[in-house]
């Protein structure tokens, strides 16, 4: 796909955002709830924010009959950058805002952080999967295999 359009690589991104957002609330909700300390708190919530991209970008693929072994290939191709950018900015930011983790998910602190990084994470990804894009990597990978 040469020169794709910004409104391309934003659409992308907000898909891969959808499966990172997902693992990472709930990571960071039961790490900070349970009162784990911000390192494994994280390390759950990328763990999570890794398995909900591949899962949401494998469903679809499943659903219209592709083998497992395929459909993960797929994700892994297309999806690894895009959710390594943003697990690596949220990471950063939820690890060094003083308490955003130990306030727990009962605290504005907690929720402005998680979300500020959310934003922050997606910011930094659009660029990356418009690059990726352009040299027919990322999402152009599964872009034949979606409905759109």
């Amino acid at each position: 796909m040469q020169n794709p359009s910004w409104s391309i690589a934003i659409s992308a991104t907000l898909h891969c955002l959808t499966g990172c957002a997902i693992g990472e609330i709930i990571g960071n909700v039961v790490g900070s709830g349970m009162n784990w300390n911000p390192w494994p708190t994280e390390l759950l919530a990328i763990l999570l924010a890794f398995l909900f991209g591949y899962s949401l970008t494998m469903r679809p693929l499943l659903g219209h009959g592709m083998g497992v072994g395929r459909s993960m290939r797929l994700a892994l191709a297309s999806d690894t950058i895009s959710i390594s950018t943003m697990e690596l900015v949220d990471t950063i930011i939820m690890l060094t805002v003083p308490g955003a983790l130990t306030a727990g998910p009962s605290t504005l602190l907690f929720w402005v952080s998680l979300l500020t990084s959310l934003v922050l994470a997606f910011i930094a990804a659009v660029p990356v999967n418009r690059a990726l894009i352009q040299r027919g990597k990322g999402h152009a990978v599964i872009h034949a295999h979606h409905d759109h």
